[in-house]
């Protein structure tokens, strides 16, 4: 009688599947069943995930790639080509709330698709945009940016359904390693279709293709609906089984799923490691983002400096260095969020504040290497790209590191608000700014200078120094966040 009973209760939690509308219109959550291994069907659902995400970081890194090409075309300043890649990040960051709002009350399928269907339509339609029209390019790479706030929003709360923690981690470094090797990917493809047509304009036509693919293989294989975990249903696949005492806990489920956006954020904002670590995060995205952007172009001056290439008078710039970049961020990209992830899972077996202490670390070594790098510039190019390898590889170490924080801090229900936030904030104070922040820097010291390629070098050199700084900041936030980790997370598993 017991297991009939609980077997009845099980069919009618798992009846409620999101995105059903109740009564009074609400969503209701639906049960997780506990699963010890992966099935074939979320193998696939992960491996389009993750198709999606590689696309996604394409695109990011599609015009860092060709800076000088674009730069060149039309005509533009130091900070008026940082403005690029700024347009692009805030109406990304503005973009996210409102896709965590509606990836928490709706069915993400969808807005998965619609995402990946307009992102793929604006970068086709900007590859056929002139000269004479900038400002309309400017606006292409905003609505990109909309485009691609969708998936990086919601795609990881899936994952976060599909798989139990110690599982979760993995999977998610396996997810977050396509944002390194997209983004390298995209210095790679925007540079060599550049130079292989000899217009950059067909860097732009590639992506939409796979965009559609991508597309396709939402469709066909990610499930209609995939459930969520609710801190009641991880409660009850920890435990095994279905207990009678649940029917009564039912009632403030459905009261959870009725809280609204102000109460969510209300509570993100008290949660301390929460907060701590997503500036940490923003301190990572400040550096990431001037380093995406400027690193190719910085290159490029430090070597016509030193000789070793002429400037560029021509069209068609050499896009070696962006090449040669996008090879270093897919390295090291795998290999540092391969070993955040393990050192990761072996460290929490002897200290509760591993990640949060795991972060730290790598900022603080990662800022020390950007600096180095910085210095050596302009005598020794060879050191210049292995200590910005060591740079590079030290803050991938963080990404899977950092969402698995804010997985286990915050309740399920608020996961997608929670990543939204801490996108709006990641961006709006980290990798908005910092693209134009530098290019702005580097033309008030040309403007007090005589015109040189001396000074062109030294003035990015002189604002790139601003990033080693915010390293050593981002580093203390997630020091700052271990004082917090346990308690945080002991209190989201209530």
């Amino acid at each position: 009688e017991h297991e009939d009973t609980d077997l009845l209760l099980q069919e009618e939690l798992e009846g409620q599947n999101y995105g059903a509308a109740a009564a009074d219109g609400t969503q209701c959550p639906s049960v997780s069943v506990s699963r010890n291994s992966p099935t074939k069907r979320d193998c696939l659902v992960v491996a389009v995930l993750c198709f999606g995400n590689l696309i996604n970081f394409i695109d990011w890194f599609i015009v860092p790639g060709i800076l000088l090409d674009i730069q060149k075309y039309f005509g533009l300043s130091d900070g008026e080509t940082g403005l690029l890649q700024t347009v692009f990040t805030l109406c990304y960051m503005l973009a996210a709330p409102i896709f965590g709002y509606l990836g928490d009350r709706y069915n993400r399928k969808i807005i998965l698709g619609a995402g990946i269907f307009f992102w793929s339509g604006v970068t086709l339609g900007s590859s056929f945009i002139t000269e004479s029209h900038y400002r309309i390019f400017v606006l292409s790479r905003g609505l990109v940016g909309i485009g691609s706030a969708s998936y990086s929003t919601i795609a990881p709360t899936i994952i976060a359904d599909l798989f139990e923690e110690g599982r979760r981690t993995t999977v998610l470094a396996i997810f977050y390693i396509f944002i390194p090797v997209g983004s390298g990917c995209g210095y790679i493809l925007a540079a060599g279709v550049a130079e292989s047509t000899g217009d950059w304009h067909w860097a732009f036509r590639v992506t939409p293709c796979m965009g559609g693919l991508a597309l396709l293989l939402l469709i066909l294989l990610v499930p209609h609906r995939i459930q969520r975990r609710t801190a009641a249903h991880r409660a009850l696949s920890i435990s095994g089984t279905i207990r009678r005492e649940m029917p009564d806990e039912m009632p403030d489920v459905h009261r959870a799923a009725k809280t609204t956006w102000c109460q969510d954020v209300g509570s993100l904002v008290q949660n301390c490691s929460f907060v701590c670590s997503s500036l940490g995060l923003t301190a990572m995205a400040f550096v990431t983002g001037a380093l995406g952007v400027w690193m190719p172009l910085f290159l490029y001056r430090a070597q016509v400096v030193q000789g070793i290439v002429p400037p560029c008078l021509q069209e068609s710039c050499n896009s070696s260095n962006s090449l040669i970049f996008g090879g270093i961020t897919i390295g090291t990209g795998i290999l540092g969020i391969i070993a955040g992830a393990e050192a990761a899972r072996r460290l929490r077996k002897i200290n509760n504040k591993a990640d949060p202490l795991i972060c730290a670390t790598s900022m603080f070594i990662s800022a020390l290497c950007l600096y180095i790098a910085l210095m050596v510039a302009q005598t020794n190019i060879l050191s210049t790209f292995i200590f910005i390898a060591c740079g590079e590889l030290f803050l991938s170490v963080n990404w899977a590191v950092v969402t698995d924080i804010l997985l286990y801090v915050v309740t399920p229900r608020r996961q997608s608000t929670a990543i939204a936030l801490q996108i709006l904030v990641s961006h709006l104070l980290g990798d908005a700014g910092s693209p134009y922040l530098i290019g702005i820097i580097s033309n008030a010291v040309q403007a007090r200078n005589i015109p040189s390629l001396q000074w062109s070098f030294w003035s990015m050199q002189y604002s790139f120094v601003i990033c080693a700084f915010v390293g050593v900041l981002g580093g203390g936030f997630f020091l700052l966040t271990s004082f917090y980790i346990e308690e945080d997370r002991e209190e989201a598993q209530r």
